[in-house]
């Protein structure tokens, strides 16, 4: 049996004020390509279809245009579920008419819940999707007051699953949960607060793979058994590092599993770049692209006037700047008392202090009090 594991599309993304519908239409060309070519028995989707609940007309027609070319140009079945991102309602509409082309879309819990079975030479494989559902939910669908947090709830969906599964039969798990111990990003959001929303790995113990969902760095656990595939692009700074790929997983006959991880080819990349101004406007080094998106740490201490106005001459992609010159300490403080009956250049001078780390030079000093005192000269020649 072999089949693509892939999660967290986040279709409709916004990422720093841009619309990334089209880097995600490239992306995904580039993995329907990669479903023809390494011609898997199943396509597992582990949550976070969307990136809200209502997502756009332009996300909603992408999602139609690619499962629609995997179903049928390449005739591979899809078993997809919702993430905390999702709408049930509106994702799961037209459910069972979908199935019949191939489409297993599931997007709540439910005691009605079975596993898809999917045959290769070697018999059956069963896979059990577990939609994501907040603990009331799964605890008003079995009726169990005991259900009250995520490992709670997903437990018992694992129950239920196991004991429809046939002793010594092959099965994965497509679930969307954050795992004890995984390691975050900052485009994720919290399934709750208070640590009440992780789930522990013992949950899967039934199942030879658990294709898994929600955090965007892919990572495994019990060495390739239980398996992340990370998001389907960059949607933050903190993943400019990260390496983006889908798991290609072969399983024999016995239910071991060999994982491959298949890189994705980005349109345009997510990058933190730094220097002085000057060198920057020099561009980009070789290999590198001028029209990813980018994070530019300046090192310069001086004023600049429209730095991201100048940068994005040379990078038209430059999406946020950060001066660390600027930042000492963290905070900004004032010279002390009622800064109402404080000089302007007394409070010029401790903002120099709190944002450069040094005293205000003679220089600048005189420069500052030559160019208020224009100001105020100005300001009395203009008649009220």
């Amino acid at each position: 049996m072999r089949f693509l594991h892939t999660s967290d599309w986040h279709l409709g993304r916004i990422f720093h004020g841009v619309h990334l519908t089209g880097d995600q239409a490239h992306i995904l060309d580039g993995f329907v390509d990669l479903v023809g070519w390494s011609k898997p028995d199943a396509v597992l989707i582990a949550g976070d279809i969307y990136d809200r609940a209502v997502p756009p007309v332009e996300a909603v027609q992408l999602l139609d245009e690619t499962i629609t070319r995997i179903l049928l140009d390449h005739r591979v079945p899809v078993i997809m579920i919702a993430g905390n991102h999702d709408s049930a309602e509106r994702l799961g509409f037209g459910t069972r008419l979908l199935a019949r082309q191939g489409l297993h879309l599931v997007v709540r819990p439910g005691q009605n819940l079975a596993p898809v079975v999917i045959h290769d030479e070697h018999g059956p494989v069963y896979f059990c999707p577990f939609p994501y559902a907040e603990p009331p939910l799964v605890q008003l669908t079995f009726e169990d007051p005991e259900i009250r947090d995520h490992n709670q709830a997903l437990t018992r969906l694992a129950q239920h699953y196991s004991l429809q599964l046939p002793p010594g039969q092959r099965a994965v798990a497509v679930a969307h949960a954050f795992v004890a111990g995984g390691r975050e990003s900052d485009s994720e959001r919290p399934l709750s607060l208070g640590g009440t929303g992780w789930v522990d790995t013992c949950c899967f113990q039934p199942f030879n793979y658990t294709a898994l969902g929600h955090l965007h760095q892919c990572q495994s656990f019990g060495e390739t058994s239980i398996c992340y595939a990370g998001s389907l692009m960059k949607y933050s700074f903190s993943e400019a590092s990260h390496k983006k790929s889908v798991n290609l997983v072969e399983m024999d006959q016995t239910g071991k599993v060999a994982l491959e991880r298949i890189s994705l080819t980005l349109q345009k990349d997510v990058r933190c770049i730094e220097g002085f101004l000057a060198e920057l406007l020099k561009g980009p080094q070789p290999g590198e692209n001028r029209n990813d998106y980018l994070m530019v740490t300046l090192k310069d201490s001086g004023a600049i006037l429209d730095a991201i106005g100048k940068l994005r001459e040379v990078y038209p992609n430059v999406l946020h700047i950060e001066r660390p010159h600027l930042a000492v300490n963290g905070e900004l403080r004032g010279p002390g008392g009622d800064h109402r009956r404080t000089g302007v250049m007394e409070l010029f001078d401790s903002f120099f202090q709190q944002t450069v780390g040094e005293p205000l030079p003679e220089d600048l000093a005189g420069a500052f009090s030559e160019t208020v005192e224009k100001l105020y000269l100005r300001d009395r020649e203009v008649p009220a």
